[in-house]
């Protein structure tokens, strides 16, 4: 994701990213948000809704990635109500493309694993 989505996040949920950024010896979010800008609402939504069900802060970030063509966010300090959120929200990331946020699908492309729209499926075949 670009630095300034990722930062738009990280103002708008201090609470969920209180580790981005931090030592790459503690925390995982050292590396940021490692998925695709089209997937920035889907994270937001997330983040919103933990905020609903945990208005103290304790749940918080642990990663934020792509993995087998769908959005991982790990957490820590979160209730089973927040876990079975993010879960649901993150089984949607399959019919999201990754790049640019409209309905996309999930095949391999070029070896890897990817939920994409056709547009940006053909753009990444161009680039390999």
């Amino acid at each position: 994701m670009k630095d300034e989505l990722e930062l738009q996040l990280v103002a708008k949920y201090p609470k969920i990213f209180r580790d981005y950024g931090g030592d790459m010896r503690q925390t995982c979010m050292h590396w940021g948000m490692s998925c695709g800008d089209g997937w920035y609402d889907l994270i937001d939504r997330i983040c919103a809704r933990i905020t609903e069900l945990d208005p103290e802060g304790n749940c918080y970030a642990a990663q934020v990635k792509e993995k087998f063509g769908g959005l991982s966010f790990y957490v820590d300090g979160a209730t089973e109500e927040i876990y079975k959120a993010i879960y649901t929200m993150d089984a949607e990331s399959y019919k999201i493309c990754e790049d640019c946020g409209k309905p996309g699908t999930t095949k391999s492309v070029n070896f890897w694993v990817s939920t994409l729209c056709d547009k940006c499926r053909e753009a990444v075949k161009k680039k390999a």
